[in-house]
């Protein structure tokens, strides 16, 4: 299955910069390793009012619980409001059209 998921990451104001740091960069690790196992297809940026940071990506997981475990590891996880929003294949899709 194919999963519409939106990120707003919203870093307590307290956290030491050292921290935000170490999860970033273990963020980036994870990030990594989900793409490698073929999670995470394409990840995105996009522009958000404020000081804050949203990204949008699409992953791919067995099920709903397995993405939810898995967005649940991320070291920042207690830092992200997630939006899910299952995909289905449309029959218009240009993709599906050239197998």
């Amino acid at each position: 299955m194919e999963f519409l998921v939106e990120f707003e990451v919203d870093v307590p104001a307290a956290t030491p910069d050292e921290e935000v740091d170490r999860r970033q960069r273990a963020e980036s690790d994870a990030a990594a390793k989900l793409a490698e196992d073929g999670h995470l297809v394409r990840l995105w940026r996009r522009p958000l009012v404020g000081d804050g940071s949203t990204a949008v990506g699409l992953y791919r997981a067995d099920s709903e619980a397995e993405l939810d475990g898995l967005l649940g590891a991320l070291p920042i996880a207690d830092w992200l409001r997630v939006t899910v929003t299952p995909l289905e294949a449309h029959p218009n899709d240009p993709a599906a059209a050239s197998r």
